[in-house]
């Protein structure tokens, strides 16, 4: 066997489809594992700002027509689902996408990839659906700073029906406003207009 090609063979199995297949010392492993756990969680806080922007500039924007129906009233709206749920399966492609080439491919950390979509999908639908919007009746009122500025940032921006002049379009980045009681929005506004 070709010394250079069993390096080769060693580096594709070390590092990139799964480090844990050669070495068996605990202190590769545990490096595997760290490296694996940060490619999820980057993956989670990054789709906090893909979200964002899919939300501003694709759902307000050339895709209204599916997002439309998710700015009106409960009473308006007929039935359980609205166009506005294609955007989980739009969301659902990517994920899938890097399961299916992280298993494979020797691109094994797009596995993860797939895994931090997932897990940030579990929290979007859980925050929005349930506890904003409360299409399912699991959980009703959560009572901290945090959980109430999320109410008043998503309020905010359902307080328009158009697609125009919106704001707060992320889920879990809340601009520091909405940590306080909307009577001191109105303060804090016309004391920057001012000056």
């Amino acid at each position: 066997m070709d010394n250079g090609n069993c390096t080769l063979n060693i580096i594709h199995s070390t590092f990139i489809k799964d480090p844990c297949y050669l070495f068996n010392d605990k202190k590769h492993q545990e490096m595997t594992v760290l490296f694996y756990i940060a490619v999820t969680l980057t993956t989670v806080i990054a789709m906090e700002f893909v979200a964002w922007f899919t939300h501003k500039y694709v759902m307000h924007g050339w895709l209204w027509n599916w997002h439309e129906d998710h700015h009106q009233p409960k009473h308006v709206k007929e039935g359980f689902f609205e166009k506005n749920d294609l955007f989980f399966l739009v969301f659902a492609i990517p994920s899938a996408t890097s399961y299916i080439l992280g298993s494979a491919t020797p691109h094994f950390w797009l596995f993860f990839v797939g895994i931090g979509i997932s897990i940030y999908g579990l929290i979007y639908f859980l925050i929005h659906d349930v506890y904003i919007h409360q299409r399912f009746k699991w959980f009703r009122q959560l009572d901290t700073k945090y959980s109430r500025a999320i109410l008043r940032a998503h309020g905010s921006h359902h307080a328009k029906h158009t697609k125009e002049d919106c704001e707060s379009f992320g889920l879990l980045v809340v601009n520091p406003k909405y940590f306080q009681k909307r009577s001191h929005w109105n303060k804090s506004e016309a004391a920057s207009q001012v000056s």
